[in-house]
């Protein structure tokens, strides 16, 4: 593995954060990796999913923060899967295997895509009481790669990997975007071909998201007012996807706001589940709630109402 510019605290936590391997199907080769951090009497986690080239750890700022203030989280890294519908019974077998019948689902970009798929694919018996999509999108389509998406399988890792850094900012970035950027490299070398190509697929075959099942499901969007590898009208279908949808804009951030902003996107994450405290389905430990210290982080980085 390269060396990681992001943070010393990501050593500290590849320490003592310890990682998870769970099979869940009948293929053996079929492993999720996943890091469970914070109080076990949470029944009700905030899980994460990643980019296409992201891997578990690059939420670990996440992990860090939010589990110092007494929230359940868990960080998943998703075995290959060559479509939509596989995936989301893979997971809905690794919920029942973690015995979690509720969670709050955070995806970034691919990974708000499935979370939004999943909610949809469990909506007669929700499995999903919330969600956050970070740079996500409701339809392949906005790729236009649909005809190629079946093809990835075919190509060797150094294609695939130069189609996914092809999203990378490339222009003049600030010292944190940059250093996220390069942790984010270094991440995408660590996955194998399939790896790479089944998420490709996912990411490009033919789909879209269905509003109808999913409308009930309390949503905040979260996404960067800079250059990012979602177009203006992707963002705007969003919008429209979710009008009751609570908005959480960041002035910049890039691809990767939860590493490169992570302050701002932990507040969000926090102002998201504060809605569900003092219930069951709180991803808190209840003894760890202080609304006072929320009001504090939220005058420290300038939030105003209008953004929650």
């Amino acid at each position: 593995m390269g060396e990681i510019k992001v943070s010393p605290d990501y050593n500290w936590f590849r320490s003592t954060v310890p990682l998870k391997k769970i099979i869940v199907d009948d293929d053996d080769s079929k492993i999720w990796s996943l890091y469970d951090a914070g109080p076990r009497n949470i029944r009700c986690p905030l899980i994460f999913l990643p980019p296409v080239s992201g891997t578990a750890d690059v939420f670990f700022r996440q992990i860090l923060a939010l589990t110092g203030w007494g929230y359940r989280v868990i960080a998943l890294q998703y075995p290959v899967y060559w479509d939509h519908l596989e995936f989301c019974d893979g997971f809905r077998k690794l919920l029942d295997h973690l015995q979690l019948d509720k969670i709050h689902l955070f995806g970034a970009s691919l990974g708000g895509f499935l979370a939004q798929k999943f909610a949809e694919y469990t909506h007669k018996s929700p499995r999903v009481h919330s969600l956050i999509l970070c740079n996500s999108f409701s339809d392949t389509s906005i790729f236009n790669q649909t005809w190629t998406a079946n093809s990835f399988w075919l190509m060797p890792s150094f294609m695939l990997k130069k189609i996914v850094l092809g999203n990378f900012s490339s222009g003049p970035v600030d010292p944190m975007m940059a250093d996220a950027i390069d942790f984010m490299v270094d991440r995408l070398e660590s996955l194998g071909q399939s790896e790479l190509a089944s998420r490709l697929t996912l990411n490009c075959q033919n789909s879209y998201v269905e509003p109808h099942k999913i409308r009930d499901i309390p949503v905040t969007i979260m996404d960067v007012f800079d250059q990012s590898a979602l177009s203006t009208e992707a963002k705007e279908e969003m919008y429209k996807l979710y009008p009751n949808a609570r908005r959480a804009h960041l002035k910049t951030g890039g691809n990767f706001p939860y590493l490169c902003r992570s302050a701002e996107v932990n507040l969000y994450v926090q102002i998201h589940l504060l809605q569900f405290h003092g219930t069951k389905y709180a991803a808190i430990d209840p003894s760890m709630v202080s609304a006072e210290e929320l009001e504090v982080q939220k005058g420290n980085l300038g939030i105003s109402q209008e953004e929650q």
